[in-house]
């Protein structure tokens, strides 16, 4: 990490679903074991002391510490940390001094999520943080700031009703197969990954009632642990896809870099499904399937774009308590004089703790 001057700033760029369609995104993410080094290769750059960086389906976010006439060329940190030029000119977000604070407050509490007041988002940027910080990413101000976001959102959630109802991304792909079915109990449903988001999709099919659940990973034994869990049969990839033919609907949820899905692999077993229609949800960023599938008649492909279209709908039933929320980010960070703190790097320890309080 470079040492650090004096005349720094603390920024954050971003670019998430409402910016970009998931065609972009994908193309931007960043895998969970690459984030320490793309951290690092911002930090090394001079003018830039301290980075954490999130990439979730929904975002990619850079928070740093920099010189502060690095905000008229911010979109570099796009071209640093993900080795490419070519989103320096997409429509990003930018925020710098205490704005970053209540940025990141929001999108701890769920209110800057494709669904409103879900709880992933929480869990994302912990981790996220906690790789930065532990391949020494971060320092004084990033630590300070990450650690008094998290108290604040803990905070709104615990106080106010945005996650009443709320739901997780996984879930809502179940919302939206329920909606082209109505009753899952009449359906035989596959999800394709065993990860967090897959765990969340099966245990909802589960709790639906679905008519029958097969579990698919590249893994046989993911794919036996989480289906003996959940009541369902397991298989791996290759043999999951074969099974297609029996399938009404397919959810998709995999962290794979690439595609898994293709037209070809469907179309070979379609001639079995004597006309049924085969539904996919497509939850997975960078996607699991190939836009090309859907040529095949009878296949419908819902992803992401799809999902966001849907749920907005619920977000404008809800701006009371986005109102509520937004209030009590900003008596919070008023109330312990966050905006401030900022400005003054003698309110920072050395070892990341909190000196208003510790989460």
């Amino acid at each position: 990490m470079s040492e650090v001057s004096s005349g720094l700033e603390i920024f954050c760029i971003g670019l998430n679903h409402e910016a970009a369609p998931v065609s972009v995104r994908e193309r931007m993410a960043i895998p969970e074991t690459e984030l320490a080094e793309r951290c690092s290769l911002l930090t090394k750059e001079e003018g830039f002391y301290e980075s954490v960086i999130v990439s979730t389906c929904n975002r990619i976010e850079i928070y740093c510490v920099a010189d502060e006439k690095m905000y008229l060329s911010l979109e570099k940190c796009f071209e640093i940390s993900l080795k490419s030029g070519d989103f320096s000119q997409l429509d990003n977000y930018k925020y710098k001094g205490k704005e970053v604070m209540r940025h990141l407050c929001r999108v701890a509490s769920g209110l800057d999520s494709m669904v409103l007041g879900e709880t992933e988002i929480f869990g994302q940027l912990k981790k996220a943080y906690s790789v930065a910080q532990s391949s020494d990413n971060t320092s004084k101000v990033l630590n300070k700031l990450f650690q008094s976001s998290f108290m604040i959102a803990k905070n709104v959630r615990t106080n106010s009703k945005i996650t009443r109802g709320a739901t997780s991304v996984g879930a809502a792909g179940v919302d939206l197969a329920e909606k082209i079915f109505g009753d899952l109990k009449r359906c035989n449903v596959m999800v394709i990954g065993t990860g967090e988001m897959g765990q969340i999709v099966a245990k909802t099919l589960i709790g639906r009632g679905v008519k029958s659940l097969e579990v698919v990973s590249r893994s046989l034994e993911n794919a036996t642990q989480l289906a003996k869990e959940m009541g369902g049969t397991p298989y791996q990839l290759n043999d999951g896809i074969s099974r297609l033919s029996i399938i009404d609907i397919l959810i998709t949820a995999t962290s794979s870099p690439t595609t898994i899905l293709h037209k070809n692999m469907v179309d070979a077993i379609f001639n079995k499904r004597r006309g049924r229609p085969l539904f996919i949800v497509d939850i997975a960023v960078p996607r699991d399937v190939d836009e090309e599938i859907t040529e095949i008649p009878g296949v419908y492909l819902y992803d992401m774009d799809a999902l966001q279209r849907i749920t907005s709908s619920a977000r404008t039933r809800r701006e009371e308590q986005i109102e509520i929320c937004e209030n009590l980010i900003l008596q919070l960070i008023r109330s312990h004089s966050f905006d401030e703190s900022f400005k003054n790097s003698s309110n920072f320890s050395d070892d990341g703790s909190d000196p208003v309080t510790t989460v």
